[in-house]
Formats: structure tokens, sequence, C-alpha cells
């Protein structure tokens, strides 16, 4: 079995920084991509950011410059800084990994979610 769990979601007014966290946990063996995906009410799912087991990192356009995606792989988490915050931003915000569990089977998983709220 295998979770991630999300954490650092919250509400913040514009230009303000939010940094989001997730650890996952479980039968893991081991982790390739780990990413942030977001979603704002009657809006599809869209990718924030993604970064490989080997530190490559792609961003999606809309946060290019203001969010900053790292991962601790000693921890198994995924971090997620955002800066320059806008209501735009406003979404719950989903980490997803690509793991190798203990019985090599390999999956993409979901956190649960975490609710970032961009608002004065």
């Amino acid at each position: 079995q295998v979770q991630l769990v999300e954490s650092g979601g919250g509400l913040v007014q514009p230009g303000g920084s939010l940094r989001l966290s997730c650890l996952a946990s479980g039968s893991i063996f081991s982790i390739n991509a780990m990413g942030w995906y977001r979603q704002a009410p009657g809006k599809q799912r869209e990718v924030v950011a993604a970064i490989t087991s080997g530190g490559i990192i792609n961003y999606g356009d809309s946060v290019k410059g203001r969010f900053t995606i790292s991962r601790d792989n000693a921890k198994n988490t995924v971090y997620l800084q955002m800066n320059s915050l806008k209501p735009e931003d406003t979404a719950v915000y989903y980490c997803n990994a690509d793991i190798v569990g203990t019985s090599r089977y390999e999956y993409y998983y979901w956190g649960q979610g975490t609710q970032v709220t961009v608002s004065s």
C-alpha cells in the first residue's frame, strides 16, 4: 500500500507565498517522477510542475518564474514553493508520483489534494 499526503495549503493574499509538501509512504521500492497538478472549479486538471528522480524539471507556462519544485529523495518528499501568488492560482493542488512498489508493480499515485486560495 502506497500513500501520498499533501500539506501546506491555505488562504493567502495576492503576492504572498505558500509551500506545499507531499510525502510518499508505504511499500515503496523506488520513485520516478513526482509532480504537482491543480484543478480550479469548472476547469480541467492541469500540470503545475514535475521533477524526475534525476532532477529534470518542467513547469506549466502560467507558473514559470514564480513556483519552484524540489524533492528530497531520502525523505520521499516533493515540495512546491509558490511565490507571487495570484487569485488565478486558486485551486485544489494534487501531488502525483510514479512509484514502483516493493512488489515491483509500477503505478501513478495521487494525493487527496490540498486547497490553495489566493484572495484579499
